[in-house]
């Protein structure tokens, strides 16, 4: 495991490439959600390293160590070009390894932008509980001239207490409220994602169906848009599973969907 920074828009990006313990046969770029960070993909990564990916993330600009004022984020399409800078160095260092590219929540609104715009370098996509289509609390919360200060309800985050408890306990997690400009640039690339045209990359979405921060049902009303007719657009929800499906009692079996998924897709 190894630490780097890269340059992004509004300073210094906090990055981790994870090494298998042989040569890699594929590279994977993670991209997490709001508020979070890399460090909660440590698990993830261990999985995809023993599947024999080099895996790289960051944590986006105002999140984790990464810097920027916390959680503020204007523009999304900046995020996406940061984002690039981290493809751009995985690929540098694997140059003829496929990449595949797995975005959680707000991270999977950014990969399904980043797949609009970057998705002839992507061999697949895949998608964890992403915010597209209609997000309910953006259009609670967009009329308001302050955000109210309501944390996230741990219980939310999955069936297993102790994820819960070690998110409220995270230093590097955001636990303030959001920022208005965040919001209005959240709601912005939902109208980008939906208005940029189906992706002709594989992509897999897969989702709790009992996910109480990005309701299954609104990010159905996107996925059209984003699958079109793509043959190799595919889809899978779990019953009673909530928010972080890769923290949830059954991860495990998410994760086994997502390489059974990867490896369909990859050269060979």
């Amino acid at each position: 495991m190894t630490d780097f920074t890269l340059p992004g828009h509004a300073g210094a990006l906090h990055g981790r490439h994870w090494s298998p313990a042989s040569d890699p046969s594929y590279v994977a770029l993670l991209c997490h959600g709001y508020g979070e960070h890399l460090g909660r993909y440590d698990h993830v990564a261990a999985r995809l390293t023993a599947d024999g990916a080099a895996v790289y993330a960051q944590d986006h600009v105002g999140h984790g160590e990464s810097e920027g004022e916390r959680v503020l984020v204007t523009d999304f399409e900046k995020v996406v070009d940061d984002f690039h800078l981290l493809h751009e160095h995985a690929a540098g260092r694997h140059p003829d390894l496929p990449v595949v590219l797995i975005g959680h929540s707000m991270g999977g609104m950014i990969a399904a932008r980043y797949a609009q715009r970057y998705g002839d370098s992507l061999s697949c996509v895949v998608l964890s509980g992403p915010v597209l289509g209609h997000w309910a609390v953006l259009h609670v919360l967009l009329p308001l001239e302050e955000m109210p200060d309501a944390p996230i309800d741990p219980s939310t985050l999955s069936r297993d207490p102790a994820v819960g408890e070690a998110y409220v306990a995270d230093p590097l997690v955001w636990h303030g409220p959001f920022k208005k400009p965040t919001v209005q640039a959240l709601a912005d690339t939902i109208a980008a994602i939906e208005a940029g045209g189906a992706l002709e990359t594989p992509v897999l979405w897969l989702h709790g169906e009992d996910d109480q921060l990005v309701p299954y049902d609104g990010t159905a009303r996107g996925w059209p848009a984003l699958s079109g007719d793509n043959g190799r657009a595919t889809q899978k929800s779990y019953p009673d599973a909530r928010h972080e499906i890769f923290n949830e009692t059954n991860k495990d079996e998410v994760l086994d969907d997502v390489l059974a998924f990867v490896h369909r897709q990859l050269p060979g």
